[in-house]
């Protein structure tokens, strides 16, 4: 029997045209959370929006859905711990790292995301698994 050309493992190892398309949406997702630079609310929906639209036709999507939404939700808890802690001065210090953290660590994971990895983002709280 003959097998289809679309069948045929590659034995290059390059990826098949889902699992591009999962990285570069993998990777959109990620650096949608620096949306949130441009507009403040953007930062919050857009990474929602695109996993809603995509999870279903790229299920390869939803493990970086679920490091993004951690990241979304610890970012806003220790955002509003820094808040109360700046009564006591050092929570100007936590808000600067986590505006640092908020804008590196999308990027290390876009980066790890195109390379086809899922990158749990370090200090996120695992609420979605």
């Amino acid at each position: 029997m003959e097998q289809e050309a679309g069948n045929v493992p590659d034995p290059t190892g390059a990826p098949d045209d889902q699992e591009k398309e999962t990285r570069t949406w993998a990777m959109i997702l990620h650096l949608s959370l620096l949306s949130g630079l441009v507009l403040p609310v953007a930062g919050l929906i857009a990474p929602i929006i695109i996993y809603v639209i995509k999870k279903d036709s790229l299920p390869g999507l939803v493990p970086h859905g679920y490091a993004v939404f951690n990241w979304m939700i610890s970012a806003i808890i220790y955002s509003v711990l820094s808040l109360i802690l700046m009564i006591v001065v050092i929570g100007f210090f936590t808000m600067f790292a986590v505006v640092i953290l908020s804008i590196a660590f999308p990027i290390i994971a876009g980066i790890k995301a195109s390379e086809g990895q899922v990158w749990p983002y370090p200090l996120s709280i695992p609420i979605f698994k």
